[in-house]
Order: C-alpha cells, then sequence, then structure tokens
C-alpha cells in the first residue's frame, strides 16, 4: 500500500534582487512530500513557479551527497516545510525561471541545495491553491486552538476544583484529628482515673488481707502458747485437789472421831494423794 503523501507550506523570508518587487522579500513554499519525491509551488503574490522532482532527479541528488534518499527527503522537509532561522534562503531569477536555494551546516561546514522552478502553467490557479491551503490549515488552526483553549479551561476549572477539594478535606482531616485527639484525651485520662482506682482498690485488698494473715498469726501464736502452758496448769490444779483433800477431809469429818484418828487419816490420805501424783 502506498504512503499518503504530506503536504506542508512555509513563509519563507528570503533574499530579493529588487527590494521593491512584488512580495517584499517573503515567498510561501508549498510541498507535497512522497518517500521517494516531492514537488514545489511557491508564490511571491504576483508570480507563480513549480518544481517536480521525479525520483530519478532525487535519487541522483542523494548519490552526489553521499545520502539515502530518505535521509535526502527528510533533510528538505526540514528547510522546506519550517523556517529555519540558521538558514539563509534566496530564490533569484535562473534564466525562464528561478532558483531556490537554502543552506545548512554539516559537521561543521556550511552547505547549500539549489533547485531550480519553471513558471507554473496556471500562476492564477496555483496561488489560488496555495492561499487555499493557507486558508485550510489557518481554519484547523484555529479550531485546534480552540480546541485547546476549551480543554485549558476545563483542565483549569478542574485544577481549581481540585484545589479547594484539596482545602476542604485538608480543614476536615485537620478538625477530625482535632476531635479524635480530644477524645482520645478524654478516654485516657478515665483509664487513668479507673487504673489509679483499681490500684487503691488492690492495695486496700493486700493490706486487709495482710492484717488478717497478721491476725491469724497472732491467733496462732497464742494457741501454741496456750497449749503449751495447759499440761503446767493441770498438773497444778491436781496438786492443789490432793493437797486440798487432807483439810477437805478434817473439815468433813466426823466431829466426834480422836484428834489421833484425824492424823492417822490426814497422813493415810496424803500418801496417796503423793502415789496419784507420781502416777
Amino acid at each position: 500500500m502506498a504512503a499518503a503523501p504530506r503536504h506542508s507550506c512555509a513563509k519563507l523570508s528570503v533574499a530579493v534582487e529588487d527590494p521593491k518587487a512584488p512580495g517584499g522579500g517573503g515567498i510561501f513554499v508549498k510541498a507535497t512530500w512522497l518517500p521517494t519525491r516531492f514537488s514545489l509551488a511557491v508564490t511571491d503574490g504576483a508570480g507563480a513557479w513549480v518544481a517536480d522532482a521525479s525520483d530519478a532527479e532525487v535519487r541522483l541528488r542523494a548519490e552526489q551527497w553521499d545520502q539515502p534518499v530518505s535521509e535526502y527527503l527528510a533533510l528538505a522537509e526540514r528547510y522546506l516545510a519550517f523556517h529555519q532561522p540558521s538558514s539563509t534562503y534566496s530564490f533569484h531569477e535562473a534564466g525562464a525561471g528561478r532558483r531556490l536555494s537554502w543552506t545548512f551546516e554539516k559537521q561543521g561546514t556550511k552547505l547549500e541545495w539549489r533547485w531550480k522552478l519553471q513558471p507554473a502553467p496556471h500562476p492564477q490557479q496555483t496561488i489560488a491553491e496555495v492561499l487555499d491551503f493557507l486558508m485550510d490549515a489557518n481554519i484547523r488552526l484555529s479550531e485546534e486552538v480552540v480546541r485547546k483553549t476549551q480543554s485549558f479551561e476545563k483542565v483549569k476549572q478542574e485544577a481549581e476544583n481540585c484545589l479547594q477539594q484539596s482545602e476542604r478535606f485538608n480543614t476536615e482531616k485537620a478538625e477530625f484529628e482535632q476531635a479524635s485527639f480530644t477524645k482520645f484525651v478524654a478516654v485516657l485520662n478515665s483509664k487513668k482515673a479507673k487504673l489509679r482506682q483499681l490500684k487503691d482498690r488492690i492495695a486496700a485488698l493486700e493490706s486487709a488481707d495482710k492484717a488478717t494473715k497478721e491476725e491469724e498469726e497472732e491467733e496462732e501464736e497464742a494457741g501454741h502458747s496456750t497449749d503449751r502452758t495447759e499440761p503446767i496448769e493441770e498438773g497444778s490444779d491436781k496438786d492443789h485437789s490432793v493437797n486440798d483433800e487432807p483439810s477437805e477431809t478434817g473439815s468433813g469429818g466426823d466431829p466426834h472421831s480422836s484428834p489421833e484418828k484425824s492424823a492417822a487419816a490426814a497422813t493415810s490420805r496424803g500418801r496417796r494423794g503423793r502415789k496419784r501424783t507420781r502416777k
């Protein structure tokens, strides 16, 4: 499938032999670019000239400059489709036609390319085609500018909305963080108060438990001391009971008994009491 042709049109500032001539040093170059050839239509507003570079001519020029055809065409399009400030353009008479030339630098050397143009068979038609192309390009450019402007305004409005939304989010975030921090501090303080209460209760319970244990230990110690003293008290009670027997017997005896019998009975009871105590 053959590649579609590309079209370009540029206004070039050129040196002219007569500054007062029509065009005043400016020409319009309309070009049609194909993979292996190109064509030119040039006008200064008063006249029109054309050039049709065939495949053979382009290939010959490329060989003269030791370049591939594609590279030669790309370099020519660069200087004829767009005005290059570093280049010097000229458009002079050459016999019946005109010669268009431009300069460029390659590896530090200034070079010049030239193409000869012939008068257009139908100058007015050629000029009209150039003007139509410029008008169409201007319309397309204006429409593109309008679309870009609308797109820019839309993006600008979206950016402003995003900025406002971001500011609102930042404000809400700050308010939320402040409220959360306030609630957190309140909850933290209440938890601290509860912890202090629990610590106080634990300390009180530990104190009460300690006091209870001390009381139990004191009671146990008192119980042990009581157990150690009880045998002595029982023995003393027995001794008292034994020692008390003679007096009870003596006091409860027969009043008519003689003193000798009473003394003998007391002596006998005392012996029995001493025997019981030894047991």
